[in-house]
């Protein structure tokens, strides 16, 4: 079983993958990290994020071990790795040569200890789309730039960081523009995906809904 999440940045999608990766113990892939890690990457080696050679180049370089190291670091989960993220995975390259390890993991999941998996649950933009078009269900998650934003904003604080709400509402606004404009593959859902606006929706709510989507398509298998 292959489950897609897909969606602009903070509308929920991580929340909603890990809940349905625990119920029915599926292995959990978080394709962002790829990205993050690319954009980590060059931004602690001082490379120029604008360069989509330097940029196709690490990403080349990529190690799941180095992925796994880089995701330690403070500023993985932060605004900037978000925003360093996004300008990278808008460059082909790029996502050419991360989407193999993507989609090759759907082939054969497995959970963080190694174990072998019944399913995989992919959380990131575009896994619908490009890296699982074959996925059994797809989900497009969305909501208002201003509910992403708050919902961001109080991630950051709550981690101690020193943020302003506008400045978070002002890179939400900046990521989705260069996602749905980005020439390779432009942030969109899929033609046969599940769309959920978490605006007004609990996260319970969305959990849910999304359980009879997949209980409905394991029944017929």
């Amino acid at each position: 079983m292959i489950i897609t999440i897909d969606g602009p940045a903070a509308a929920g999608k991580g929340t909603l993958a890990s809940s349905l990766a625990r119920k029915y113990k599926y292995a959990y892939f978080d394709t962002g990290m790829v990205y993050r890690a690319v954009g980590l990457e060059m931004y602690l080696s001082g490379q120029d994020l604008n360069s989509e050679t330097a940029a196709a180049a690490v990403a080349r370089s990529l190690t799941f071990s180095k992925m796994t190291e880089l995701s330690e670091h403070p500023e993985f989960r932060s605004q900037l790795g978000g925003k360093n993220a996004s300008i990278v995975s808008a460059y082909p390259s790029v996502r050419a040569a991360l989407l193999k390890m993507q989609q090759d993991f759907a082939a054969a999941p497995v959970f963080a200890d190694g174990s072998s998996a019944l399913g995989v649950v992919y959380d990131g933009r575009d896994t619908g789309t490009v890296v699982c078009p074959q996925a059994d269900v797809k989900f497009f998650i969305t909501a208002s730039p201003e509910v992403r934003a708050e919902r961001r904003y109080k991630e950051f604080v709550a981690k101690g960081m020193n943020v302003t709400y506008e400045d978070v509402l002002a890179d939400v606004k900046a990521r989705d523009e260069r996602d749905m404009n980005r020439s390779a593959a432009p942030m969109k859902p899929a033609a046969d995906a599940v769309i959920f606006d978490t605006s007004k929706l609990s996260i319970k709510d969305v959990f849910n809904k999304a359980c009879e989507v997949i209980d409905a398509k394991l029944a017929k298998k």
